[in-house]
């Protein structure tokens, strides 16, 4: 097989998925889940206990089966009752990604299930995150969902979403729409971890648009098995002093193709991007695009991709800069490789075997100090990693 051919995208065909499962029953408490699907939560990001968080939302298949916020000034609820209650969300919904941009923004559109509407009040800081988890169980499940997220001016917000299947689902279809609105002075941290099957194919399509001195800073890992990812998030910073910054960790294992990608457009004097991605493969195939474009000045943009190739797949990045002023400053830099030899041999000098050396190189270089989670967080994702890594070696 070329090159060319393993790194085309797979076709999705909409007509193999199950898009009415019908209505599950909710749960007052995200404690009655089983323990398995407790765990699998827990691998994406998602505790069951809520400890450390502001609120919860679970959605299932095509259901909304759980949602609660702790804190005041946040707002929760599913995204059909939210255009209920604000007459179709005429300011928001579709607003940042177009409906016609694909067959799955139009699939999306036509049926959507659920999602998660999460809103801040003017000024209101959210200690805890937010968590959210898009959960799957059963074979051949098509997902519709459509989430958005309101940072209102100067205020601040942490959302973290798990993406998952249930033990044993191998295939399924998820279809995600996210748009995102930073307001003046508002700032949104959002970690997405992905846990999905074998056979899954992902296709979201995310859009963020951020104000004066509003700050966006996402956080994108997927370290398990998924047959197929498409996904380019792209921020505008349309206000003065607007900051964007993507941080991602994408392991590919054999059978794996990942399409993920981010751009940001400077789109306002003194706003700043940055693209941050750390890449492996261990069979699979990762195609990594950047993309900042500057259309004021001053501004500044920052792209960075690095991969390991630790078995026989594909990387490939794919870095791009775009002025269209004098004056604007943008960078990038591209690496893709192996593990340098005299660093494992440094490492077995001082007592560790082969195996360890390398996994403890490979644990450095996915370094989750770059997305500046919380601890709690940061344990979960470390943990993962080290789940990780039984598969990687």
């Amino acid at each position: 097989m070329s090159e060319l051919n393993r790194c085309e995208i797979p076709v999705v065909d909409l007509g193999k998925y199950s898009f009415d499962q019908g209505e599950l029953p909710a749960l007052k408490d995200l404690r009655q889940l089983s323990e398995e699907d407790k765990k699998q939560l827990l691998m994406a990001g998602v505790d069951a206990s809520g400890l450390h968080r502001s609120g919860s939302y679970l959605h299932i298949n095509h259901s909304k089966i759980h949602c609660s916020a702790r804190q005041k000034g946040l707002e929760l609820m599913d995204i059909k009752e939210a255009l209920d209650k604000y007459e179709g969300l005429p300011e928001y919904y579709w607003q940042a990604v177009d409906k016609d941009k694909d067959e799955f923004t139009r699939a999306a559109a036509e049926k959507v299930h659920g999602g998660y509407f999460i809103r801040t009040s003017k000024g209101a800081v959210i200690q805890d995150p937010v968590q959210s988890c898009l959960f799957i169980k059963g074979e051949n499940v098509g997902q519709n969902v459509h989430n958005i997220i309101i940072v209102e001016e100067d205020s601040e917000l942490h959302v973290i979403t798990g993406c998952t299947t249930s033990a044993g689902i191998e295939s399924a279809l998820h279809l995600g729409i996210s748009e995102f609105y930073i307001k003046k002075g508002g700032k949104l941290t959002f970690t997405m971890v992905h846990n999905w099957g074998s056979e899954v194919m992902v296709r979201p399509r995310t859009v963020g648009i951020v104000e004066e001195n509003g700050v966006f800073a996402s956080n994108y890992i997927l370290m398990r098995p998924v047959r197929s990812v498409q996904s380019y998030p792209a921020v505008f910073l349309n206000g003065r002093g607007a900051v964007a910054r993507f941080n991602s960790i994408l392991v590919a294992p054999k059978g794996s193709h990942i399409n993920s990608g981010n751009k940001i457009v400077l789109n306002a004097p003194e706003t700043r991007g940055e693209i941050i991605s750390r890449t492996i493969t261990t069979g699979g195939t990762i195609i990594a695009p950047g993309f900042i474009e500057g259309n004021a000045v001053p501004a500044k943009g920052h792209l960075e991709c690095k991969g390991l190739i630790l078995t026989n797949g594909i990387i490939h990045a794919i870095p791009e800069l775009k002025g269209t002023v004098s004056g604007v400053e943008l960078s990038h830099e591209a690496a893709v490789g192996k593990i340098a030899q005299e660093e494992i041999e440094y490492l077995m000098a001082r007592g560790l075997d082969e195996e360890q050396a390398t996994s403890t190189i490979v644990r450095g270089f996915m370094n989750v100090d770059i997305m500046g989670l919380p601890p709690e967080l940061k344990a979960s994702i470390e943990k993962t990693i080290q789940e990780t890594e039984k598969d990687m070696f």
